[in-house]
């Protein structure tokens, strides 16, 4: 059957995880721990798509903006994460950079409905003023200051995460980009790549925006897409700016040696990660705006990603209706890194038919 795909390689592993992007790696760590045989097939290179071009801000961007589809899983990834984090740092010995740095929302926003959300998830959000935490922004303005908003470096956790992964007997299998799914009675019987066959007894989908073109008509009902996001990186000293700070959908990410990340864009281009002249001209003025102390510093690189997109940035954590042994871990949109353990967790309860810590009924495979 698989002849014309190359060898087959029937694999000694319970689980085959096709993506190794956060998601990917994340599910891949959960079912590890579980005492799963576990393999990761990636196109390219694990952890270098949309999971290393994002900022790392875990949170969104104004949670009260969205669903509690989406606030409680990136609230569940927060709670877990402080842990999850200081294992794989231990596994691996490499430091993600994961410190919580707070976030000041600049104007405009809707500050009845901040508050509002604020109560109800018993979430702490202070009025500031601009310059009481970060006096070296250009307006002294109203604003919120969300103390608890934690970062993570992103290029950092992968390459933890791989590297932690390793260490707990995960195999993985790069330049290998999916080319079919051979379905037989109702499962997954094998994976082709173009230059081999890969079988195991259960598949997840986790390729982010690339899932439902490796679906093929198995993702027939699946809305994930790409969306591209364009980034600027600035070189400041270490310390000038000590918060994340965001300002109508721009966003400041202060790494601890000092480089600040800007973004990002939305941009609706299909399969397009070509950076834009046009796109880095607005990016540099709006953060200078926001901190003119950059009109100054050396931008060091710009850089595009494609993000997974889904409506109203819900993902779908689901086992195939028809397909028994294939499940879908995807379309975590804007907030991948941030739900990543949380998606983990919910994948590994329900393939081990463990209890959910909410109702996961919103991340259901769309009907």
């Amino acid at each position: 059957m698989s002849g014309n795909y190359g060898k087959l390689l029937i694999l000694d592993a319970d689980f085959l995880i096709v993506g190794g992007g956060v998601i990917g790696l994340a599910g891949a760590f959960e079912l590890a721990q579980s005492g799963a045989r576990v393999v990761v097939l990636e196109r390219g290179v694990c952890g270098r798509e949309s999971s290393w071009a994002g900022g790392g801000i875990l949170s969104p961007l104004l949670p009260w903006d969205y669903s509690p589809a989406v606030t409680n899983l990136t609230r569940l990834g927060c709670e877990i994460y402080p842990a999850w984090v200081r294992q794989v740092a231990e596994i691996s010995g490499i430091d993600p950079e994961y410190r919580r740095c707070g976030m000041l929302v600049l104007p405009d926003f809707d500050e009845p409905k901040a508050a509002a959300w604020s109560h109800a998830q018993q979430v702490r959000i202070d009025p500031a003023q601009s310059r009481d935490v970060q006096p070296k922004l250009g307006a002294d303005t109203p604003a919120l200051w969300l103390p608890d908003v934690a970062q993570v470096r992103n290029p950092r956790l992968m390459k933890a995460l791989r590297v932690a992964l390793e260490r707990m007997g995960v195999t993985f299998k790069e330049q290998a980009e999916v080319i079919g799914l051979a379905i037989d009675a109702g499962h997954i019987a094998e994976i082709r790549t173009a230059s081999a066959s890969y079988r195991a007894d259960r598949y997840v989908m986790a390729a982010g925006a690339w899932s439902r073109q490796l679906l093929g008509g198995l993702g027939e009902k699946v809305e994930i897409g790409p969306i591209r996001g364009q980034m600027l990186l600035f070189k400041a000293a270490p310390g000038e700016l000590q918060e994340i700070v965001l300002r109508n959908g721009i966003y400041l990410i202060p790494r601890a040696d000092g480089h600040i990340l800007v973004g990002s864009t939305l941009e609706d281009v299909g399969f397009d990660k070509a950076t834009t002249e046009q796109a880095a001209t607005a990016l540099h003025a709006q953060a200078v705006d926001i901190l003119p102390l950059l009109a100054d510093a050396a931008v060091e690189r710009h850089w595009a990603g494609l993000r997974p997109a889904s409506p109203g940035n819900i993902p779908i954590i689901a086992r195939h209706p028809q397909v028994e042994n294939l499940y879908l871990n995807g379309g975590h949109f804007r907030y991948g890194v941030t739900m990543a353990p949380a998606s983990a967790r919910i994948l590994a309860n329900l393939v081990f038919h463990r209890s959910q810590p909410f109702d996961i009924s919103p991340y259901e495979w769309p009907k």
